[in-house]
């Protein structure tokens, strides 16, 4: 049944498909049944009336005559009739499933001393035996008059009709299947969060109420991103703005150094959590996409890495490598990886952390890709618990509760990839450390 897994075009062509067969099987069976009897009837009955019209023919016209007789039988009508002789090389009677019942309605008719033929004497067509007093006949019929559709004719016939129908079929299921892949391909499209163009509200009155409420869908998705981007200036405003006006107070207040820096430092981790929270929302335009130079801006990332207290770093970048993208949201996800990595991922026995970048273009199941590697060399993550570092809010070290940020650095990580259409991997390093690998589509 790996049929009932494929898309639902071949699913809707093959059940059609397999009625067309049925009912077609049905139909040739049932015209078989019909018309066996009356085809017969009809071809015993020709058989009969021939040899009964040329026997008194040839019985009643006077003998000089029967030589002009015999030559309009055969130019007229396709009748030859010719003497029986002892010496003749007969050939069994037509192979016809349906012969043995047109003999016996024959010889009900003429006796049963009447003999039929296929080929005599070399001479092939449809034979019957009479007999005029004591003197015996063939009379030769040409095959076409009494042959019904050959097995060859059937199955050109059958061809035929089974071809139509499976075109037929493949142009239903096409019709059937034609608004459904275009909902399809206008959801892709806004996975990879563009606007798609209406859905044509036209069809049956399922088809248009499903593309009508698509199409409201995307509306409501548009108005719901544009009044996201106002909130977010907002809260930019609105909450900024007091921060702003509360280190400038702070710094005009007679308080001790100690006191001082412990609010500055309680004002900074609010910013930069209102920060987090406003990138985490942030939508990626897929739209706003262009080709980024990705070794550039990685090799960039990495000389900052350097400049941060306690970082060693260590490169290994492909030369002009381009990726489609945003570059701003492309250099906020390096930056995460690399915070993060500075906060939680310091060597072992040692008092810095280390990292390795690398970017190398490779074949991977989804095709070339560029692949942009940041790896730590500090106590890594337990297995079972790396997909919690995707999570929003979460940071796997309670003790780190008084850390600037709001556990959204990897979410926001995963988000912005997804976005990308590219590939996040977190695992292991081997040898020590967590590795994050970014698998990002060349630019074309």
């Amino acid at each position: 049944m790996g049929w009932m897994k494929s898309g639902l075009f071949w699913r809707t062509f093959f059940l059609l498909s397999l009625l067309t067969t049925l009912s077609m099987g049905s139909w040739i069976g049932m015209l078989n049944v019909f018309q066996r009897g009356p085809q017969v009837q009809q071809t015993a009955e020709l058989v009969v009336s021939v040899v009964t019209i040329t026997k008194a023919a040839l019985t009643h016209s006077a003998p000089e005559l029967r030589r002009e007789l015999l030559f309009e039988l055969v130019s007229n009508e396709g009748i030859r009739i010719f003497t029986l002789e002892d010496t003749d090389k007969v050939d069994p009677p037509p192979n016809n499933p349906l012969m043995p019942e047109i003999a016996a309605a024959v010889r009900d008719k003429l006796g049963a001393q009447t003999r039929f033929s296929s080929r005599v004497n070399g001479m092939a067509g449809f034979w019957i035996s009479f007999n005029i007093e004591d003197d015996q006949y063939w009379l030769m019929l040409e095959r076409e008059r009494i042959a019904g559709l050959t097995r060859v004719q059937w199955l050109g016939w059958a061809s035929v009709v089974g071809v139509l129908s499976l075109l037929g079929a493949a142009f239903i299921s096409s019709l059937i299947n034609l608004p459904l892949a275009r909902l399809t391909a206008a959801a892709r499209v806004i996975a990879k969060g563009e606007r798609p163009a209406p859905l044509p509200e036209k069809g049956s009155k399922e088809i248009i109420e499903a593309n009508r409420s698509f199409n409201q869908m995307v509306e409501d998705l548009a108005q719901v991103e544009k009044d996201r981007a106002v909130i977010l200036a907002g809260i930019s405003h609105d909450l900024r703005t007091p921060l702003a006006r509360m280190q400038l107070e702070l710094e005009m207040a007679n308080l001790s150094t100690d006191a001082r820096e412990g609010m500055q430092s309680d004002i900074a981790q609010m910013d930069a959590i209102i920060g987090q929270f406003l990138d985490y929302a942030k939508p990626t335009e897929a739209s706003s996409f262009v080709p980024v130079q990705v070794s550039h801006l990685l090799a960039d990332c990495a000389q900052h890495a350097t400049r941060l207290p306690g970082m060693q770093v260590r490169t290994d970048i492909e030369d002009d490598v381009q990726v489609l993208g945003n570059e701003i949201d492309l250099r906020r996800v390096i930056n995460n990886v690399i915070e993060n990595a500075r906060r939680y991922a310091r060597t072992p026995g040692q008092d810095y952390t280390e990292l390795d970048f690398a970017c190398h273009v490779r074949s991977t199941p989804q095709g070339r890709r560029a692949v942009v590697e940041i790896a730590d060399h500090g106590p890594g993550v337990p297995e079972d618990q790396i997909a919690q570092l995707m999570k929003p809010f979460t940071r796997l070290d309670t003790a780190r509760g008084q850390a600037n940020g709001a556990g959204l650095g990897l979410a926001i990580v995963e988000r912005v990839v997804s976005r990308h259409n590219a590939e996040l991997t977190v695992r292991n390093r081997e040898g020590g450390g967590l590795l994050v690998q970014l698998a990002l589509p060349l630019a074309s």
